[in-house]
């Protein structure tokens, strides 16, 4: 019989959240305070979805693949562990990761046609991914939460902050 978690802790959750908090006061900071003319670097509008609409299918299916991931990897941190709910998702999320690493290889415009540093996150999430599953397979709960944790924070959290630097597409749908 599967045993249920309890929800995470205060600190718990402090602990988790901080990382992206963090970077995004860093990006926020270098956004609005040391931008290049003084002020803002960038001229707030509402989103251009016509951007994303005239990508490539492997980029629009990476972009879709990440928000899933990422709502779903929200509710499931948020959410009791260990039941039937957590495992649906939980295998939801698993496939929406792995189509997010795997189709980032085949997107490579941030190093003019070559893999760049960003894909090592990829990398690792190919290999970290199937890991956290065989630990949840195994009731292995602390190493579970461990790599899918980080897989959230580093892999899907940062990535995607890192998608809002000037020049990159998600710049120019929500600032540029």
């Amino acid at each position: 019989m599967t045993q249920v978690q309890p929800p995470l802790s205060q600190t718990r959750r402090l602990f988790l959240f901080a990382p992206p908090v963090i970077a995004a006061g860093v990006l926020g900071w270098f956004l609005f305070v040391a931008g290049p003319r003084g002020g803002l670097p960038f001229q707030p509008h509402a989103p251009d979805w016509a951007l994303l609409a005239h990508q490539a299918p492997i980029l629009q299916i990476h972009i879709a693949a990440a928000v899933v991931a990422l709502v779903i990897g929200l509710v499931l941190l948020a959410g009791v562990k260990g039941n039937r709910l957590h495992r649906t998702l939980g295998w939801v999320w698993v496939m929406a990761m792995a189509t997010v690493a795997i189709s980032s290889f085949l997107v490579r415009e941030l190093n003019g046609g070559a893999l760049s540093l960003v894909h090592l996150l990829s990398g690792w999430t190919v290999i970290i991914l199937p890991m956290g599953v065989y630990a949840a397979r195994r009731h292995e709960v602390v190493k579970h939460r461990r790599r899918m944790t980080g897989l959230f924070v580093g892999a899907l959290v940062i990535a995607g902050l890192l998608t809002l630097f000037p020049g990159r597409l998600m710049w120019r749908v929500f600032l540029g």
